[in-house]
């Protein structure tokens, strides 16, 4: 759509073409297994027996999600006109804190395991147990009654030796000086929307944007919580993706602004890949949505452990930039340069949590054909485009022109390109396939006669010759 007009649009969801992507027998495990044996993710300082609930992106992880990142930044902010980027900190004064909400309203209900020590969040320990049961905006007390009443265990020891629910801020504490007696308390940033939020008026002031714009960030959030071990869906730290679209409120459209990004995320996702049928959106009820929410959806993804939250989208109305306008004393108004009018504009929040979009992405191309291990990743977010292979490595012939093509490729193309020689052919196509490389080049002993090499297409194993010039504009 050309931002530059109105974004509203009643254009139907595109439907994607239907792949034969089977993901029945996909388990957690599987995935947990291939990502560490192939490179993509290791436990956190695994050395050292592993911190709980970090991890570290390994060699392919890290161009997968480098990946991602570069087409949601290229389609949300790169290719619009109405959306600007920042990179704010992750260090704030705690007073941007105070004034969102996120030190009086940003917290968990922990319990404690008496006998084994077991700490773990009442409403997690209260859905596992009573799937059927709703505790969204359930009090304390509440929470704790039906633990009682339905004498649940520790999953971990198995006792019923509970303490009271409590509530915990998830935000992290650290300190900012080098001298113990001088040191002030800050936090780590538990969403980076706040960041875009107390730059308003420096991107008012530098880009004179005319409203409805956005600004746009992705980066590392952090919030201090207790996970479900599902991996890397709820960890410690994560990389966020997300922009506040900033609104006339005067114009009373924002529920058409609304279902415009529901549309507009949906696309993406799809567009990476993801199988449409495995996506659902879901109302937050009153007591489930934030504190400076007043409509809020999740575009779930059905993972392995079943569906759950992979992006947000939220009204914020102005509560943040009037809190912010309050508390700092800076003026945050728009002024309308028609009329002259100071407006406070409202939000339209589309969030896009990176890190549970990598795991989607794994989870939803993983195939099992015979005894192939698949990854059908979109070329585009695949660690590698293409690999180049050497049919045998002690022939230095074919080897240098394997070398030739390999740099050709790195230089024409701008893709991430694989060389591998180990082992036989048969070996390599199968180990690419596992890390979801869409294409093989192979140079053999035709390459030396006629000048054409084998490409092999991961998802159908099918093979044609094609002459090395034309390799670049093939794929």
């Amino acid at each position: 759509m050309d931002s530059s007009k109105t974004i509203i649009s009643d254009m139907p969801e595109q439907k994607t073409k239907e792949t034969s992507k089977d993901t029945t027998h996909t388990t957690m495990q599987k995935i947990v297994s291939l990502a560490k044996r192939r490179g993509f993710v290791f436990s956190g300082s695994e050395i050292y027996g592993g911190l709980a609930n970090t991890y570290d992106m390994g060699p392919l992880g890290v161009e997968m999600l480098r990946n991602i990142t570069n087409s949601w930044w290229q389609t949300f902010v790169t290719q619009r006109d109405d959306i600007y980027g920042l990179d704010s900190s992750i260090l704030m004064s705690p007073k941007v804190w105070e004034a969102s909400g996120h030190t009086a309203n940003f917290t968990d209900v922990l319990i404690d395991c008496k006998s084994c020590k077991t700490r773990t969040r009442a409403d997690h320990l209260i859905e596992d147990f009573l799937p059927e049961t709703k505790v969204e905006g359930l009090s304390l007390e509440e929470l704790e009654k039906l633990i009682t009443i339905n004498k649940i265990p520790c999953p971990k020891c198995k006792e019923f030796n509970w303490t009271s629910p409590r509530k915990f801020n998830l935000l992290f504490e650290t300190s900012v000086g080098i001298v113990e007696e001088s040191q002030s308390q800050v936090y780590l940033r538990g969403e980076i929307a706040q960041g875009m939020f107390v730059n308003f008026k420096n991107v008012l002031d530098t880009m004179r944007p005319k409203l409805p714009f956005g600004i746009a960030q992705s980066g590392k959030a952090f919030r201090n919580e207790i996970t479900l071990g599902n991996f890397i869906f709820r960890t410690l730290e994560f990389n966020l993706a997300e922009f506040e679209y900033f609104l006339d409120p005067r114009l009373g459209d924002w529920e058409k602004v609304f279902e415009y990004w529901k549309l507009q995320m949906k696309q993406w996702i799809v567009s990476l890949g993801i199988s449409e049928e495995k996506l659902r959106w879901r109302t937050h009820t009153d007591a489930e949505r934030s504190h400076y929410s007043t409509r809020t959806e999740d575009l779930d993804f059905d993972y392995p452990v079943g569906f759950k939250e992979m992006f947000g989208l939220a009204y914020r109305t102005d509560y943040d930039l009037k809190n912010h306008m309050e508390k700092s004393g800076e003026d945050l108004r728009y002024i309308d340069q028609n009329t002259g009018e100071k407006i406070m504009p409202h939000v339209v929040e589309p969030t896009f949590g990176i890190n549970r979009v990598f795991l989607a992405l794994l989870c939803d191309g993983y195939y099992e054909d015979g005894e192939r291990v698949v990854l059908k990743l979109n070329p585009k977010i695949a660690p590698f485009r293409v690999a180049v292979f050497p049919l045998v490595k002690n022939k230095e012939d074919i080897v240098e022109k394997a070398k030739e093509v390999f740099q050709l490729l790195k230089k024409t193309t701008g893709f991430n390109i694989a060389w591998d020689d180990r082992g036989n052919i048969g070996k390599r196509y199968l180990s690419q396939d596992e890390i979801g490389t869409p294409y093989c080049v192979t140079i053999d002993y035709q390459t030396l006669e006629d000048g054409t090499v084998t490409v092999r297409d991961r998802d159908t194993t099918e093979q044609r010759r094609i002459k090395i010039e034309e390799i670049s504009d093939s794929l």
